[in-house]
């Protein structure tokens, strides 16, 4: 979906404050609903630690990355993890292992991003997901999202939140971008990631929430893997937050001519890229996406289109690890 205007603007008397009100109470119902189902499921252990990448907000906080950092620093620490996803947006309902000739339509965007440099299952069905990945000899399993979803055991409980778009005017979906009221999500978190536009921003922490909070928080921003191409560039994205990945590249000294944002996950057709190109000519520009946007295009529309890889770099890698290593003791191998 593609976040509304009224969700983050408008704080005074105008439309968006109006559409705010009479949405609340349709808010409150969904926090209802989603506390009533975390109160009333009993979470199954799986057989093997799990951690929870998760938010509180709908839209792009940086969680996949962080995924990606995590599952690579547990690799190092001589586990053998996995992501497991829903595979939203993708056509396989799963458990299934993500595997090289499976496309983002199948098994959507994010595990076929992930799966490039990890083990990953999808499966709507989490417990079923888990139980197939501990089967097959996983030993950690890194839930991308899930936050909101209490049929697992969490072993640890991760909240990635944007320092900048915060938590959205503190007002629950569809009245805002909240899954749940701020306080009672973080009430069951182990650890809160605050990914900043940089390593040299400083969050406000008061203004998040997260001032007086007795758990672990980290500070965590995406650094670019490569400096973007020379000459003009002409950015398209489809994910939470589009306009964040047009200001990294422009802070990255990219000379962009345009951004062109698409509503998350946006599956591309003939016709998108058909425009996209048409456009990018007319600016004599070269096409630029995200890694989460390329993995979605058709194979043959690839050649022309350049991705910018990101990578999750934390301010204070050790205090990363010295959640990650309790995980490590937690395995059954390990005990």
């Amino acid at each position: 979906m593609r976040e509304p205007a009224f969700w983050r603007t408008d704080g005074g008397r105008g439309s968006g404050a109006l559409t705010r009100a009479l949405l609340s109470p349709l808010g409150r119902i969904y926090a209802w609903a989603v506390a009533r189902r975390i109160r009333r499921t009993e979470p199954v252990d799986p057989g093997a630690p799990v951690i929870c990448v998760g938010n509180i907000t709908l839209g792009g906080t940086g969680k996949t990355p962080v995924v990606q950092s995590i599952l690579r620093r547990l690799e190092e620490l001589d586990c053998n993890p996995c992501a497991l996803s829903r595979g939203y947006g993708g056509s396989e309902a799963g458990p299934l292992e993500v595997l090289d000739d499976h496309t983002a339509a199948q098994v959507g965007d994010e595990p076929r991003l992930l799966a490039r440099d990890a083990r990953v299952w999808i499966s709507r069905d989490r417990v079923e997901g888990a139980h197939a990945a501990v089967e097959a000899g996983i030993d950690v399993i890194v839930m991308d999202d899930g936050h909101q979803n209490p049929s697992l055991k969490k072993t640890l409980s991760i909240v990635v939140i944007d320092s900048v778009a915060g938590w959205g005017g503190n007002l629950v979906f569809p009245a805002g971008p909240l899954r749940e009221p701020v306080p009672v999500g973080l009430a069951r978190a182990d650890a809160v990631i605050v990914m900043t536009p940089d390593q040299d921003a400083v969050p406000n922490y008061e203004r998040l929430q997260l001032s007086d909070l007795e758990i672990p928080v980290l500070q965590a921003w995406l650094e670019p893997r490569e400096a973007p191409p020379k000459g003009r560039l002409l950015a398209f994205a489809g994910i939470g937050r589009p306009q964040k990945f047009f200001d990294a590249l422009e802070a990255a000294g990219a000379e962009l001519t345009d951004g062109l944002d698409f509503p998350d996950h946006h599956p591309y057709s003939q016709r998108d890229l058909a425009y996209l190109r048409e456009h990018a000519a007319s600016h004599e520009a070269q096409l630029i996406t995200t890694e989460k946007d390329w993995v979605r295009l058709p194979p043959d529309a690839r050649k022309d289109i350049r991705a910018w890889p990101v990578e999750a770099r934390f301010a204070n890698p050790a205090a990363l690890d010295a959640l990650l290593l309790d995980i490590v003791d937690a395995r059954p191998s390990a005990r």
